[in-house]
């Protein structure tokens, strides 16, 4: 690492730090405030309001290190060129790719922090966060619901394996926030879509392998006859069995049963592409979930975006309030991005545009207007 290198490093990070403390102790403070209005609902106290605050914090570190890296970068390279140490380094043949290769390399450390933080950190704690809040809070994450959670399930011949035989729509009242389930309803229908069973739980444990224990279980099963509308022998077509418990056999875990009470934004990619397989395989709608799949995918590589796009700051010069003005140029097109990023995300899902595209999309047009103004100011 050339001593250029290291320079260029140590004050572009030092920069960053700052500015992604100071977005975190803001954001941090409004939560808090928000927060307050929660305090006293059942054992929810203050000091359960802060940890929950500090729980969120990996998540905004996530969010906000592209756009901190675009400010800290900016306020960098504008102390460089306030200092007139840019000018020099230019004269001394530094060409603007090498320049650029330098960010380039600075902004690896910052993708690291990114996807640590996106995929490790933030899911787990955001997960810890709202179990903290429902447990304390004496609530059950499916109240929401008027009618409970509903989900849907493939039946197959040997559990989550073999041939599917029918399906299985679930009905939960409470979910818990260690993952038991009270009051569960199951409608098991065959392949031609004809109600086979109806199957009613007390109570749900998962114990490993995606296998429930059902307890206080009563069981309706329809024969054919049943099924299709006989009227022959009606009551001999249906049979109802009751039992203390019951294992059931379902690709439904505990993980995707919170992925529906999570923003799709703040899961990792291994939790999102399990959820996507499940809708598919369960013929649902998983755009939304492809969707912030490669969202998720591509925004470590927003921190190479914004740094190209703070690299023109460099080259422009003023003689009063330059450093300032640059800092609130770069605010404002951090604070862009992220609207517009937003923004094509429901514009993809409206009009069903390719996930890929739609997450691609934001980040493609920032970096052209960044390689334009570049070649802009290479030829000035």
């Amino acid at each position: 690492m050339t001593v250029l290198q290291r320079y260029f490093a140590s004050e572009i990070i030092r920069a960053v730090m700052f500015v992604l403390a100071a977005f975190l102790g803001l954001f941090a403070f409004f939560g808090l405030m928000d927060e307050l209005e929660s305090v006293g609902q059942g054992g929810y106290k203050l000091q359960h309001a802060f940890l929950y605050i500090l729980l969120g914090l990996p998540n905004y570190v996530y969010e906000l290190m592209p756009i901190a890296a675009l400010i800290g970068t900016i306020f960098a390279l504008a102390q460089f060129a306030s200092h007139s140490e840019f000018t020099i380094m230019r004269a001394s043949s530094m060409s603007t790719f090498t320049a650029g290769m330098m960010l380039a390399k600075i902004g690896i450390v910052f993708a690291i922090i990114t996807i640590v933080f996106g995929e490790l950190v933030a899911p787990v704690t955001t997960q810890l966060a709202s179990k903290l809040k429902f447990s304390l809070q004496g609530a059950a994450m499916s109240q929401q619901f008027r009618s409970g959670l509903w989900t849907k399930d493939i039946i197959k011949t040997n559990g989550v394996t073999g041939a599917v035989v029918g399906s299985r729509f679930v009905n939960v009242a409470e979910v818990k926030p260690n993952g038991q389930l009270n009051d569960v309803r199951l409608y098991e229908f065959d392949k031609d879509f004809r109600l086979a069973a109806l199957i009613t739980a007390k109570k749900a444990d998962y114990q490993k392998a995606n296998i429930w224990q059902l307890s206080d279980v009563t069981e309706t099963r329809f024969s054919g006859a049943a099924a299709a509308g006989s009227t022959q022998d009606i009551t001999a077509a249906i049979s109802t069995v009751s039992a203390p418990t019951k294992p059931l056999v379902s690709d439904i875990t505990p993980k995707i049963l919170s992925v529906l009470f999570a923003d799709p934004d703040r899961m990792s990619t291994y939790d999102l592409a399990l959820y996507t397989r499940h809708l598919t395989d369960n013929k649902q709608d998983s755009e939304r979930y492809e969707i912030a799949f490669w969202k998720k995918l591509i925004y470590p590589f927003v921190v190479f975006v914004m740094m190209a796009l703070a690299l023109p700051f460099a080259y422009l010069h003023f003689r009063s309030g330059g450093v300032s003005l640059k800092i609130f140029t770069g605010i404002m097109i951090g604070v862009s991005f992220k609207l517009i990023n937003d923004l094509f995300s429901h514009l993809g899902l409206l009009n069903t545009w390719p996930p890929l595209i739609t997450a691609i999309l934001p980040s493609a047009v920032f970096m052209t207007a960044a390689i334009m103004a570049l070649r802009r100011m290479d030829r000035r």
